[in-house]
């Protein structure tokens, strides 16, 4: 793999907006994520400018953004984690029970898939998650689309394990997002296992 796995910086702004663009005109986009590439590409500047310093080493720690740089400085794929604390307000399906972290807006790019770039961006992911300060996260979750198959093997594969919880997508008249958990192997019984 020829790529470097690194948090984003604040002034990366406009690549952070060309990737989330991009991976919502991938094929499985509606299975994938719950944005649109037509409200994306019409948000401001000052909300991606907001987003990259939200994600980037220097922001609030509730978030953090991955991407797998290449040589040339080219990013083939991200990843996203959201902090949730059990005191926190509910972002995605239910409140959090335990100090948890939640990956989203997982996407690589075609002509990077198949070359490790996923397992290597879900392994920064899981292990900043562990190194968070107490209180310690329990668990990395994730939700995927009851139809998106490929990503659900990935997540298998990599160690997460379906935890029986779903949740309504929204405006999708009875389609599902169903949730994956990773337990830290330090938290205990339960299901998962470290990456």
């Amino acid at each position: 793999m020829d790529y470097s796995i690194r948090t984003i910086r604040a002034d990366e702004w406009e690549k952070t907006r060309e990737i989330r663009l991009a991976a919502l005109q991938d094929p499985i986009a509606h299975l994938a994520f719950l944005d649109t590439y037509e409200t994306a590409s019409e948000r401001p500047d000052a909300f991606w400018k907001e987003r990259a310093e939200g994600g980037c080493e220097t922001g609030d720690g509730n978030v953090r953004q991955f991407v797998a740089e290449g040589p040339d400085g080219s990013w083939a794929g991200t990843i996203t984690l959201l902090v949730e604390r059990p005191s926190d307000e509910v972002r995605f399906g239910e409140a959090a029970k335990v100090d948890q972290t939640h990956i989203v807006g997982v996407y690589v790019r075609p002509e990077a898939r198949g070359t490790g770039v996923i397992d290597a961006l879900f392994r920064a992911g899981v292990e900043w998650s562990w190194t968070l300060p107490d209180p310690a996260v329990a668990r990395v979750r994730l939700y995927v689309h009851e139809e998106n198959a490929r990503a659900a093997a990935f997540y298998r594969r990599f160690g997460f394990v379906a935890t029986g919880d779903a949740v309504a997508v929204p405006g999708a008249d009875g389609a599902k997002e169903l949730e994956y958990e990773l337990v830290r192997p330090s938290a205990g019984a339960g299901s998962g296992a470290g990456a």
